[in-house]
Protein backbone atom coordinates (compact mmCIF):
# COMPACT_ATOMS: atom_id res chain seq x y z
CA UNK A 1 0.00 0.00 0.00
CA UNK A 2 1.80 3.50 -0.66
CA UNK A 3 0.28 6.56 1.06
CA UNK A 4 -0.91 9.57 -0.66
CA UNK A 5 0.73 12.71 1.16
CA UNK A 6 1.22 16.14 1.07
CA UNK A 7 4.61 17.42 1.51
CA UNK A 8 5.02 21.05 1.92
CA UNK A 9 8.53 22.59 1.56
CA UNK A 10 7.88 26.15 3.16
CA UNK A 11 10.41 28.60 3.30
CA UNK A 12 13.81 29.47 4.84
CA UNK A 13 15.28 25.97 6.06
CA UNK A 14 11.67 24.28 4.95
CA UNK A 15 12.91 22.72 2.06
CA UNK A 16 16.34 21.67 3.47
CA UNK A 17 14.14 19.74 5.97
CA UNK A 18 11.19 18.84 4.19
CA UNK A 19 13.92 16.61 1.76
CA UNK A 20 15.78 15.14 4.86
CA UNK A 21 12.71 14.06 6.24
CA UNK A 22 11.28 12.77 3.16
CA UNK A 23 14.12 10.37 2.76
CA UNK A 24 14.38 9.44 6.18
CA UNK A 25 10.48 8.27 5.66
CA UNK A 26 11.05 6.70 2.93
CA UNK A 27 13.53 4.76 4.17
CA UNK A 28 11.79 3.32 6.91
CA UNK A 29 9.84 1.20 4.28
CA UNK A 30 6.72 2.57 4.09
CA UNK A 31 5.48 3.58 1.00
CA UNK A 32 4.50 6.98 0.28
CA UNK A 33 3.52 8.76 -2.78
CA UNK A 34 3.94 12.24 -2.53
CA UNK A 35 2.17 15.60 -3.68
CA UNK A 36 5.21 18.05 -2.96
CA UNK A 37 3.73 21.80 -2.33
CA UNK A 38 4.89 24.76 -1.68
CA UNK A 39 3.60 27.29 0.88
CA UNK A 40 4.92 30.75 2.95
CA UNK A 41 7.08 34.09 2.19
CA UNK A 42 8.82 33.13 -0.69
CA UNK A 43 5.08 32.56 -2.31
CA UNK A 44 3.59 35.99 -1.55
CA UNK A 45 5.17 38.31 -4.42
CA UNK A 46 4.48 35.73 -7.22
CA UNK A 47 1.08 34.15 -6.03
CA UNK A 48 -0.27 37.25 -3.94
CA UNK A 49 -0.34 34.29 -1.02
CA UNK A 50 1.77 32.15 1.13
CA UNK A 51 -1.33 29.92 0.85
CA UNK A 52 -2.07 29.11 -3.05
CA UNK A 53 -4.95 27.43 -3.95
CA UNK A 54 -3.38 24.03 -5.22
CA UNK A 55 -1.84 23.54 -1.56
CA UNK A 56 -5.13 23.62 -0.30
CA UNK A 57 -6.91 21.35 -2.55
CA UNK A 58 -3.99 19.21 -1.90
CA UNK A 59 -4.58 18.62 1.56
CA UNK A 60 -8.34 18.90 0.99
CA UNK A 61 -7.82 15.62 -1.34
CA UNK A 62 -5.29 13.75 0.49
CA UNK A 63 -6.06 14.44 4.02
CA UNK A 64 -3.10 14.06 5.68
CA UNK A 65 -0.04 16.37 5.26
CA UNK A 66 3.48 16.88 6.56
CA UNK A 67 5.05 20.64 6.38
CA UNK A 68 8.04 21.89 6.90
CA UNK A 69 8.67 25.26 8.82
CA UNK A 70 6.89 28.59 7.52
CA UNK A 71 7.74 32.53 7.84
CA UNK A 72 5.36 33.71 10.34
CA UNK A 73 5.81 38.05 10.16
CA UNK A 74 6.13 39.50 13.32
CA UNK A 75 3.04 42.66 13.65
CA UNK A 76 3.19 42.86 10.24
CA UNK A 77 2.43 41.11 6.88
CA UNK A 78 0.57 37.64 6.51
CA UNK A 79 -1.44 36.08 9.10
CA UNK A 80 0.18 32.95 10.39
CA UNK A 81 0.51 30.06 6.94
CA UNK A 82 0.46 27.29 10.82
CA UNK A 83 -2.73 29.12 11.88
CA UNK A 84 -4.80 29.22 8.56
CA UNK A 85 -4.29 26.14 7.80
CA UNK A 86 -5.19 24.82 11.26
CA UNK A 87 -8.59 26.97 10.96
CA UNK A 88 -9.59 25.82 7.27
CA UNK A 89 -9.09 22.39 7.86
CA UNK A 90 -10.67 22.89 11.29
CA UNK A 91 -7.50 20.66 12.79
CA UNK A 92 -8.70 21.65 16.37
CA UNK A 93 -6.24 18.99 18.05
CA UNK A 94 -2.54 20.55 18.65
CA UNK A 95 -0.48 17.66 19.62
CA UNK A 96 2.87 18.03 20.82
CA UNK A 97 4.76 15.44 22.57
CA UNK A 98 7.86 16.68 24.80
CA UNK A 99 10.20 13.20 25.38
CA UNK A 100 14.08 13.07 26.68
CA UNK A 101 16.21 11.80 24.19
CA UNK A 102 19.62 11.10 26.16
CA UNK A 103 22.48 13.24 24.46
CA UNK A 104 20.58 16.28 23.99
CA UNK A 105 21.80 18.85 26.15
CA UNK A 106 18.91 19.57 29.10
CA UNK A 107 18.68 20.46 32.78
CA UNK A 108 16.44 17.98 33.32
CA UNK A 109 16.18 13.66 32.09
CA UNK A 110 13.25 11.60 31.72
CA UNK A 111 10.51 13.48 30.56
CA UNK A 112 7.80 12.50 29.06
CA UNK A 113 4.67 15.41 28.70
CA UNK A 114 2.40 15.38 25.95
CA UNK A 115 0.66 18.75 25.40
CA UNK A 116 -2.66 18.71 23.89
CA UNK A 117 -3.43 22.24 22.62
CA UNK A 118 -6.66 23.57 21.13
CA UNK A 119 -6.26 25.07 18.34
CA UNK A 120 -9.15 27.06 16.53
CA UNK A 121 -10.82 29.43 19.13
CA UNK A 122 -9.16 31.52 22.32
CA UNK A 123 -7.65 34.85 21.56
CA UNK A 124 -6.01 32.91 18.30
CA UNK A 125 -9.50 32.78 16.79
CA UNK A 126 -8.11 36.20 15.29
CA UNK A 127 -11.12 38.01 16.00
CA UNK A 128 -9.41 41.81 16.43
CA UNK A 129 -10.29 45.66 16.37
CA UNK A 130 -6.96 47.81 15.47
CA UNK A 131 -6.64 50.60 17.74
CA UNK A 132 -8.73 53.77 16.44
CA UNK A 133 -10.69 52.13 14.14
CA UNK A 134 -14.32 52.52 13.79
CA UNK A 135 -14.96 49.32 14.97
CA UNK A 136 -12.64 49.41 17.95
CA UNK A 137 -14.33 52.07 18.69
CA UNK A 138 -17.73 50.70 18.12
CA UNK A 139 -17.02 47.37 20.24
CA UNK A 140 -15.60 49.64 23.37
CA UNK A 141 -18.72 51.62 23.38
CA UNK A 142 -20.62 48.52 23.36
CA UNK A 143 -18.59 47.14 25.86
CA UNK A 144 -18.36 49.98 27.92
CA UNK A 145 -22.73 49.69 28.16
CA UNK A 146 -22.96 45.99 28.47
CA UNK A 147 -20.28 45.78 30.98
CA UNK A 148 -20.24 48.88 32.99
CA UNK A 149 -16.57 48.87 32.43
CA UNK A 150 -14.22 51.20 30.71
CA UNK A 151 -11.88 50.40 28.08
CA UNK A 152 -9.10 53.29 27.22
CA UNK A 153 -10.03 55.25 23.93
CA UNK A 154 -6.96 54.22 22.52
CA UNK A 155 -7.02 50.40 22.59
CA UNK A 156 -6.47 47.45 20.08
CA UNK A 157 -9.45 44.75 20.96
CA UNK A 158 -9.06 41.19 20.66
CA UNK A 159 -12.23 38.84 21.90
CA UNK A 160 -11.58 35.46 23.16
CA UNK A 161 -14.60 33.33 22.61
CA UNK A 162 -14.26 29.61 24.15
CA UNK A 163 -17.25 27.50 23.32
CA UNK A 164 -18.64 24.08 24.90
CA UNK A 165 -18.66 22.26 21.24
CA UNK A 166 -14.77 23.51 21.27
CA UNK A 167 -13.71 22.57 24.68
CA UNK A 168 -15.60 19.23 24.79
CA UNK A 169 -13.77 17.92 22.07
CA UNK A 170 -10.40 18.90 22.66
CA UNK A 171 -10.76 17.19 26.16
CA UNK A 172 -12.18 14.16 24.39
CA UNK A 173 -9.34 14.10 22.22
CA UNK A 174 -6.60 14.17 25.34
CA UNK A 175 -8.72 12.02 27.21
CA UNK A 176 -9.26 9.52 24.14
CA UNK A 177 -5.31 9.76 23.39
CA UNK A 178 -4.15 8.72 27.45
CA UNK A 179 -6.33 5.87 26.67
CA UNK A 180 -5.17 4.67 23.37
CA UNK A 181 -1.52 5.40 24.57
CA UNK A 182 -1.74 3.50 28.13
CA UNK A 183 -1.02 7.33 29.81
CA UNK A 184 -2.22 7.61 33.21
CA UNK A 185 -3.07 11.34 34.18
CA UNK A 186 -5.01 14.23 32.26
CA UNK A 187 -4.78 17.64 33.29
CA UNK A 188 -6.45 20.39 32.65
CA UNK A 189 -4.81 23.80 32.50
CA UNK A 190 -6.99 27.72 32.99
CA UNK A 191 -6.82 30.54 34.35
CA UNK A 192 -10.47 30.05 35.76
CA UNK A 193 -9.97 32.04 39.08
CA UNK A 194 -9.65 35.55 36.51
CA UNK A 195 -11.90 34.58 33.25
CA UNK A 196 -14.83 33.09 35.08
CA UNK A 197 -17.04 32.85 31.68
CA UNK A 198 -14.42 32.00 29.39
CA UNK A 199 -11.46 30.01 30.86
CA UNK A 200 -14.42 28.95 33.52
CA UNK A 201 -16.55 27.47 30.92
CA UNK A 202 -13.57 25.30 29.67
CA UNK A 203 -12.51 23.90 33.40
CA UNK A 204 -16.38 23.31 33.45
CA UNK A 205 -16.76 21.21 30.49
CA UNK A 206 -13.46 19.76 31.08
CA UNK A 207 -14.99 18.09 34.66
CA UNK A 208 -17.91 16.68 32.46
CA UNK A 209 -15.81 15.32 30.16
CA UNK A 210 -13.46 13.49 33.16
CA UNK A 211 -16.51 12.09 34.22
CA UNK A 212 -16.43 9.58 31.01
CA UNK A 213 -13.19 7.95 31.91
CA UNK A 214 -13.11 6.73 35.53
CA UNK A 215 -10.21 4.79 34.25
CA UNK A 216 -7.64 7.99 33.86
CA UNK A 217 -6.89 10.07 36.92
CA UNK A 218 -8.04 13.77 35.81
CA UNK A 219 -6.95 17.30 37.88
CA UNK A 220 -7.04 20.91 37.38
CA UNK A 221 -4.22 23.82 37.37
CA UNK A 222 -3.82 27.58 37.35
CA UNK A 223 -1.46 28.41 34.29
CA UNK A 224 0.50 30.36 36.06
CA UNK A 225 0.90 28.18 39.01
CA UNK A 226 1.04 25.10 35.77
CA UNK A 227 4.69 26.93 35.07
CA UNK A 228 6.19 26.97 37.75
CA UNK A 229 4.87 23.20 38.82
CA UNK A 230 6.39 21.91 35.65
CA UNK A 231 9.88 23.10 36.29
CA UNK A 232 9.72 22.40 40.22
CA UNK A 233 8.45 18.59 39.15
CA UNK A 234 7.00 17.93 35.91
CA UNK A 235 7.40 14.15 36.63
CA UNK A 236 3.72 14.92 38.50
CA UNK A 237 2.58 16.17 34.88
CA UNK A 238 1.75 13.19 31.73
CA UNK A 239 -1.16 14.37 29.39
CA UNK A 240 -1.68 18.51 29.65
CA UNK A 241 -4.75 19.90 27.52
CA UNK A 242 -4.70 23.92 27.02
CA UNK A 243 -6.85 26.05 25.44
CA UNK A 244 -5.02 27.81 22.72
CA UNK A 245 -2.82 30.45 23.91
CA UNK A 246 -1.71 28.46 27.31
CA UNK A 247 -1.12 25.71 24.98
CA UNK A 248 1.50 27.20 23.09
CA UNK A 249 3.09 29.07 25.62
CA UNK A 250 3.12 25.85 27.69
CA UNK A 251 4.33 23.36 25.08
CA UNK A 252 7.44 25.74 24.53
CA UNK A 253 8.34 25.52 28.53
CA UNK A 254 7.94 21.68 27.69
CA UNK A 255 10.13 21.51 24.62
CA UNK A 256 12.63 23.65 26.76
CA UNK A 257 12.73 20.69 29.58
CA UNK A 258 13.87 18.48 26.78
CA UNK A 259 16.35 20.51 25.20
CA UNK A 260 14.49 23.00 22.71
CA UNK A 261 11.97 23.13 19.84
CA UNK A 262 14.50 21.40 17.91
CA UNK A 263 13.80 17.69 19.01
CA UNK A 264 9.89 18.91 19.50
CA UNK A 265 7.52 17.12 16.71
CA UNK A 266 4.19 18.37 16.10
CA UNK A 267 0.62 17.30 14.82
CA UNK A 268 -2.74 19.26 13.98
CA UNK A 269 -5.21 16.60 13.86
CA UNK A 270 -9.00 17.27 12.93
CA UNK A 271 -11.64 14.37 12.46
CA UNK A 272 -11.44 14.79 8.75
CA UNK A 273 -7.71 14.62 8.46
CA UNK A 274 -4.35 15.92 9.84
CA UNK A 275 -0.68 18.15 9.02
CA UNK A 276 2.00 17.11 10.80
CA UNK A 277 4.71 19.77 11.50
CA UNK A 278 7.76 20.47 14.23
CA UNK A 279 7.44 23.56 16.21
CA UNK A 280 10.53 25.45 15.71
CA UNK A 281 10.45 28.63 12.98
CA UNK A 282 11.83 28.41 9.46
CA UNK A 283 15.27 30.12 10.84
CA UNK A 284 15.89 31.90 7.32
CA UNK A 285 19.31 32.77 8.27
CA UNK A 286 20.38 29.44 7.91
CA UNK A 287 18.45 28.71 4.42
CA UNK A 288 20.87 26.81 2.41
CA UNK A 289 23.69 26.60 4.76
CA UNK A 290 22.54 22.67 5.62
CA UNK A 291 23.23 23.70 9.40
CA UNK A 292 20.09 23.18 10.99
CA UNK A 293 18.80 20.27 12.91
CA UNK A 294 16.07 18.22 11.40
CA UNK A 295 14.60 15.92 14.29
CA UNK A 296 11.87 17.95 15.02
CA UNK A 297 10.57 17.38 11.54
CA UNK A 298 11.30 13.85 11.14
CA UNK A 299 9.82 12.94 15.07
CA UNK A 300 6.61 14.74 13.59
CA UNK A 301 7.03 12.06 10.47
CA UNK A 302 7.03 9.48 13.23
CA UNK A 303 3.55 10.80 14.51
CA UNK A 304 2.36 10.84 11.09
CA UNK A 305 3.32 6.80 10.74
CA UNK A 306 1.26 6.31 14.16
CA UNK A 307 -1.68 7.94 12.63
CA UNK A 308 -1.19 6.06 9.86
CA UNK A 309 -1.31 2.99 11.65
CA UNK A 310 2.20 1.61 10.44
CA UNK A 311 3.53 1.33 14.84
CA UNK A 312 6.23 -1.18 13.52
CA UNK A 313 7.84 1.60 11.46
CA UNK A 314 7.44 4.69 13.68
CA UNK A 315 8.91 2.81 16.31
CA UNK A 316 12.15 1.92 14.94
CA UNK A 317 12.24 5.68 13.15
CA UNK A 318 11.89 7.08 16.71
CA UNK A 319 14.85 4.45 17.92
CA UNK A 320 17.04 5.48 14.87
CA UNK A 321 16.62 8.88 16.01
CA UNK A 322 17.55 8.18 19.61
CA UNK A 323 20.45 6.10 18.64
CA UNK A 324 21.82 8.86 16.73
CA UNK A 325 21.48 11.14 19.20
CA UNK A 326 22.69 9.59 22.09
CA UNK A 327 26.05 8.13 20.39
CA UNK A 328 26.01 12.49 19.66
CA UNK A 329 28.70 11.56 16.47
CA UNK A 330 26.18 12.63 12.98
CA UNK A 331 24.56 15.36 14.44
CA UNK A 332 23.84 18.78 13.89
CA UNK A 333 25.81 21.62 16.32
CA UNK A 334 23.15 22.41 18.63
CA UNK A 335 23.07 18.70 19.69
CA UNK A 336 26.81 18.98 20.52
CA UNK A 337 28.17 19.55 23.87
CA UNK A 338 29.79 22.05 22.42
CA UNK A 339 28.20 24.21 19.83
CA UNK A 340 31.25 25.00 18.31
CA UNK A 341 32.09 21.42 17.89
CA UNK A 342 33.97 21.30 14.35
CA UNK A 343 32.56 17.59 14.21
CA UNK A 344 29.00 18.56 14.01
CA UNK A 345 27.46 17.48 10.64
CA UNK A 346 25.08 18.93 8.21
CA UNK A 347 21.19 18.35 8.17
CA UNK A 348 21.53 16.05 5.06
CA UNK A 349 24.82 14.16 7.36
CA UNK A 350 22.54 13.48 10.23
CA UNK A 351 19.43 12.37 8.18
CA UNK A 352 22.05 10.04 6.19
CA UNK A 353 22.99 8.67 9.98
CA UNK A 354 19.63 8.23 10.41
CA UNK A 355 18.94 6.59 7.40
CA UNK A 356 21.89 4.00 7.98
CA UNK A 357 20.36 3.18 11.71
CA UNK A 358 17.35 2.12 10.00
CA UNK A 359 18.78 -0.46 7.50
CA UNK A 360 20.79 -2.34 10.12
Amino acid sequence: MSYRITLIRGDGTGPELAEVTKRVLEATGVSFDWDIQDAGADLVDKEGTPLPSCLLESIRKNKIAIKAPVTTPVGTGFRSVNVALRKEFDLYACLRPCKSYPGVRSRYENIDLVVVRENTEDLYAGIEFKKGSPEAIAVIEQCSRLSQKSIRPDSGISVKPISVQGTERIVKFAFEYAQACKRRKVTCVHKANIMKFSDGLFLEVSREVAKRYPDIQFEDRIVDNMCMQLVQKPELYDVIVLPNLYGDIVSDLCAGLVGGLGVAPGANIGDDGAIFEATHGSAPKYKGLNKVNPTAMILSGMLMLRYLGEVQAADRLEQAVADVIREGRDVTYDLKAERNDPTAVGTREMGEAIIRRLRK
